[in-house]
């Protein structure tokens, strides 16, 4: 691929449209550095793309060849598929275990013509931009693995309250109310102790995308511990709002099948019960501290039942917090 650029910075010397290619791909190389992070650089991609080939739908993906699995980055335009005659499909080496991946398709016959003749120029871009999209990738699992979760891959403790703590601040003590639900799922040790943790990261992983499939894209879920979540609400306005997002997960994750045993089509249900609190902008209370009430609201919940969610505001000095 490296004498395709070489080629080029000598063809350029004597052909204007060569030339023109050539710094065309320097431009993108040029706008790709001041990309912020990997799904940005998508975006660069596909803005370069529809100015000089006229392309109007983009997939950039990332392939982890060890894990044999596909993340979609950036998505752009109408859908279409890889074996239509018009697609094409580029792989941008990154020298790791995980590579990019372009695709997007010509709207017409006489469209595809023209990418055809330009299918050298666009190869010999992308192997250009690699070690950018190279340093992309690695800023990207630098950032996921200081802050997300391996099993569930949510964030963790400290990266859910410094950006509650961040978000505050911009909004400039707008935000009077977020409200704390602290998820635990009901005698989890006993699926440790039955099963293996393979079972249990299945069902972390279950309560993982219930809880997405009930909040807004502005809400946040952070896992703490072996299987307790929890979920800051800034999106909504009212309590009432907040506990019904929780009654739902509730019910949602109560009807959640897991399979255990393949031959024998055993599967496991489980429930969960959650702590409620409020953190309100104008007390003195802080964030940590309505985490903590929200940790004591899960306990005395799992101390009455089953499926059961409790408020710390309806905590009584008589209730005794049993840790079990």
């Amino acid at each position: 691929m490296k004498h395709k650029i070489l080629e080029l910075i000598k063809k350029a010397a004597h052909s204007e449209d060569d030339y023109k290619s050539l710094e065309s791909i320097f431009s993108l190389y040029e706008q790709l550095q001041f990309s912020t992070n990997i799904k940005q650089m998508g975006e660069d991609i596909y803005s370069w793309l529809h100015k000089e080939f006229n392309i109007d739908n983009l997939t950039f993906a990332l392939f982890d060849i060890n894990t044999n699995s596909r993340e979609e980055i950036y998505v752009e335009g109408e859908e279409f598929y890889l074996d239509d005659d018009k697609s094409y499909f580029f792989i941008i080496n990154t020298h790791t275990n995980i590579n990019a991946t372009v695709s997007f398709c010509a709207t017409s016959n006489v469209h595809y013509q023209v990418l055809q003749a330009k299918y050298e120029t666009i190869e010999a871009a992308f192997f250009q931009i690699s070690p950018i999209i190279q340093s992309g990738i690695l800023k990207k699992n630098f950032i996921e693995s200081s802050s997300l979760d391996s099993v569930t891959k949510v964030y963790n403790r400290n990266y859910l309250i410094d950006n509650l703590t961040k978000h505050l601040t911009i909004s400039n003590n707008k935000q009077n109310e977020i409200y704390f639900l602290m998820i635990g799922i009901d005698h989890f040790k006993a699926v440790i102790d039955e099963f293996d943790y393979d079972v249990s990261d299945k069902l972390l992983i279950e309560l993982a995308k219930v809880i997405h499939s009930n909040i807004n894209e502005f809400d946040m879920v952070a896992r703490l511990n072996a299987d307790e979540f929890l979920v800051s609400i800034i999106s909504n306005s009212s309590e009432y709002n907040a506990t019904d997002v929780a009654e739902k997960i509730i019910n949602d994750f109560a009807k959640i099948k897991i399979l255990v045993n393949e031959e024998t089509k055993q599967t496991l249900k489980k429930t969960v019960c959650i702590g409620f609190e409020i953190f309100k902008a104008n007390s003195d209370d802080t964030i940590t501290d309505a985490i903590k009430n929200a940790d004591i609201a899960l306990y005395e919940a799992k101390n009455k039942g089953r499926s059961i969610l409790f408020k710390h505001s309806e905590l009584k000095d008589e209730d005794t917090i049993e840790l079990f």
